[in-house]
């Protein structure tokens, strides 16, 4: 079975990546994918159950200690020539993702290089990696430490950019030593095992990567797995809960990258046409599917509905429509399922009156009735204990608050048990470092949105998670320190 995405690209047949390729037939059966553009299907492809997860986590163990022996300059090597496929082939993979979760061409077109770069800033490090001499004073001794793998890592991505994910993942995972077996969302069965077709082809040794698309049960089943050292997860509050339970009995320890409620913070000396361009983002990008998408507005008061009106006129102009065309700024929502859940946030918010709908709020008809299509939503004057500010929504919703004093804002920014990322909107640099400082948020930008530089570290506090990706700490989540200390 392959389908045609354009002329050029082709679906593979399978996602589940075992030993030194892709298998077709699977112990938990197959799935059918559906583009979520226009509701046909692309395929069946088959999904990875407890007996692949058992047959990875083997290979992966027995190939442990020589990827691990391995001489550092080589994975390096490995993971530049890794990096060099996936910019070959970058049309291919942005295509696929594109008909896997429906994103525009626009944004799949560079995924391939945001993934590379992560790949070749961990490659640099990759025979970088060593520990630290320890002072014993005044006992004569040599005291240092031994940087060193887990082992076999279980690594769990996201279904909303699983491209992205295996580049920020596999980087840090694979130069610290580790091997790894990816496990993708059911709804994504296609792209990533094609990445780690990739990086077979680069000579990444059998058994050193394995990739398993599933749900929930593939997920416990290779959590639990007693020959898996640790886990990073990447996804909901609630799965996280259920990879924790799962990993509870063995004591592993797991890296959880979950959900925001990001806000954007408008203030009156910032230039509204800029920040309204930076706080649309919020919903155009990835549908409003994204972890730290900015998707609450705190604006003060003197600039309110001059802000709340620029933003709501610049998404009424954002292009929304068939991922594949180059104009196309917003596509579908990933699934009919996650359609109906934003669509529910929205009729629950008109119902209570806890914000004034002010734009969008429909599923889209006419040539995108087919399609899993919500336009740009926005509702203003919202009730900060109101589920719309809450709530993680997952979808092109925005909404729009009031503040008046700097205190004020960063209460309503901090008011919920999410803190991955906040927005500053200013041109007083004292005010916007005093700021940063003050909100509860693993990320805090200023004057703009994130960049996707492989050297920052990007993770969240309370609800969204705790360990980093991107940077040292990135590749820190991926090795232990040993002590080792002799006398003199």
């Amino acid at each position: 079975m392959t389908v045609s995405v354009d002329p050029s690209v082709v679906v593979p047949d399978s996602g589940v990546l075992l030993g030194d390729g892709l298998v077709a037939a699977t112990s938990a059966g197959s799935v059918e994918h559906v583009y979520p553009a226009d509701g046909t299907v692309t395929g069946s492809f088959p999904l990875a159950g407890a007996d692949e997860v058992d047959q990875a986590v083997r290979l992966a163990a027995d190939a442990a200690p020589g990827w691990r022996a391995l001489p550092a300059d080589q994975r390096r090597n490995l993971l530049l020539r890794f990096a060099d496929l996936l910019i070959a082939h970058a049309d291919e993979l942005g295509a696929l993702q594109t008909r896997e979760i429906g994103l525009p061409v626009q944004f799949t077109s560079r995924m391939a290089a945001v993934a590379a770069d992560h790949l070749r800033y961990y490659a640099g490090w990759a025979d970088k990696i060593g520990g630290e001499v320890v002072p014993t004073w005044p006992v004569r001794a040599l005291d240092y430490t031994l940087d060193e793998p887990y082992g076999v890592v279980a690594i769990i991505i996201p279904w909303n950019g699983p491209l992205v994910s295996m580049g920020q993942m596999l980087g840090p995972a694979l130069a610290a030593g580790n091997t790894v077996v990816v496990k993708p969302s059911e709804l994504t069965p296609f792209v990533a095992g094609r990445v780690g077709a990739l990086a077979v082809e680069a000579g990444l040794p059998t058994g050193v990567l394995a990739v398993l698309p599933g749900g929930p049960a593939t997920g416990q089943a290779l959590v639990r797995h007693p020959g898996v050292d640790k886990v990073h997860f990447t996804g909901g509050a609630a799965t996280a809960r259920a990879v924790l339970d799962g990993a509870r009995e063995l004591l592993k320890p797991v890296g959880l990258e979950l959900g925001g409620k990001s806000a954007h913070l408008v203030f009156a000396d910032s230039d509204p046409r800029f920040s309204a361009r930076l706080a649309m983002a919020g919903v155009v990008a990835l549908s409003g599917q994204g972890c730290a998408n900015g998707t609450r507005v705190l604006v003060e008061n003197s600039v309110y509905e001059q802000v709340l009106d620029v933003l709501t006129a610049r998404l009424r102009r954002v292009v929304v429509g068939d991922p594949r065309e180059p104009r196309t700024m917003m596509g579908p929502l990933v699934s009919a399922a996650a359609c109906e859940r934003v669509l529910g946030f929205v009729s629950r918010a008109k119902e209570s009156g806890e914000a004034r709908l002010v734009l969008g709020g429909e599923r889209l008809g006419g040539a995108l009735a087919d399609g899993c299509f919500v336009g740009p939503t926005v509702f203003a004057d919202a009730d900060q204990d109101g589920e719309l500010v809450q709530e993680e929504i997952f979808g092109p919703v925005l909404t729009v608050q009031r503040f008046t004093r700097d205190d004020e804002a960063v209460a309503l920014a901090n008011g919920t048990r999410y803190g991955l990322a906040a927005y500053l909107h200013t041109s007083d640099l004292r005010r916007a470092h005093r700021l940063a400082a003050d909100l509860t948020a693993g990320n805090v930008w200023i004057n703009g949105v994130p960049g996707a530089a492989a050297g920052a570290p990007f993770g969240g506090t309370k609800q969204s998670g705790y360990g980093r990706i991107g940077g040292i700490s990135g590749l820190r989540e991926f090795t232990r320190p040993k002590n080792v200390w002799l006398p003199c």
